[in-house]
């Protein structure tokens, strides 16, 4: 297994930043005569945290050398993976530049089959949002304990040191937004879009537990490929150890290299 951390001089955020990469050894992309494609999980990082994170509070490297697979972890500030009003495109950066570097860099299959995104808290909020709004890309999309209603989110205001004036401006409404998951997601059924598997974990004693079961209820009666999850669990680094494991082990990994 190979593990690096990334430095580059990103275009589309006009600044340097840091990505965190997991590359399984047993793949053979370490061997000469490697000439195959990784199938690749974006992990998405929450509000409080950066790229690093979850190769200090979980055992993912592990995980993903078990199924032979690549992990791209990017740092995205606390932008919630928007193209933000007043800072970076972060969403743009996601989307689009950051995997055409990693593909220029790493064989990492281009396939929409053989690519997935995760995420915890707010990194669960833009793993929907940006599987939903591009559907083509991936075959499957996990939250963990995801902030999935932002409009809740924003006018509870609980997270200390968090301004989201930067990332909407003056906008306290949301709704009907690309912003809006539920609006997202009802836009993408009633389009007939084929959307990617959808995974929903949360912990019952998590914050956002309603708001979750609010949107696997709202999920549910669009009738759409959603598997959802819950158990006894807080918003902490416990239950989102647990959680990835389940998620590496749900995705459509057959036939991996």
């Amino acid at each position: 297994m190979a593990l690096l951390q990334i430095n580059f001089n990103s275009t589309y955020l006009a600044m340097q930043t840091n990505i965190t990469v997991i590359i399984p050894e047993t793949s053979g992309i370490l061997k000469p005569d490697f000439n195959g494609k990784l199938k690749t999980l974006y992990l998405l990082h929450g509000l409080s945290n950066d790229n690093t994170i979850y190769t200090r509070y979980t055992n993912i490297e592990r995980y993903a050398c078990d199924k032979n697979l690549a992990v791209i972890m990017p740092s995205v500030d606390h932008s919630f993976y928007a193209d933000m009003k007043y800072g970076h495109k972060y969403y743009s950066y996601i989307c689009e530049e950051l995997p055409t570097f990693m593909r220029n860099i790493f064989p990492l299959s281009a396939k929409r089959e053989d690519t997935f995104i995760a995420g915890h808290s707010m990194g669960g909020y833009g793993t929907f949002k940006i599987a939903l709004m591009n559907p083509d890309k991936f075959a499957a999309a996990a939250s963990m304990s995801g902030v999935l209603d932002i409009n809740v989110f924003l006018q509870d205001g609980i997270f200390e040191g968090f301004n989201p004036k930067s990332i909407y401006g003056d906008t306290k409404d949301l709704t009907g937004s690309e912003n809006d998951l539920f609006h997202l997601l009802k836009n993408k059924v009633k389009a007939k879009t084929p959307l990617p598997k959808l995974f929903q974990i949360c912990g019952t004693e998590d914050f956002l537990y309603q708001s979750n079961l609010n949107f696997k209820e709202f999920a549910q009666n669009l009738k759409i490929d959603l598997t959802y999850e819950e158990k006894s669990g807080d918003h902490d680094w416990g239950f989102w150890e647990e959680s990835i494991k389940k998620i590496i082990d749900w995705l459509p990994l057959q036939n991996s290299i």
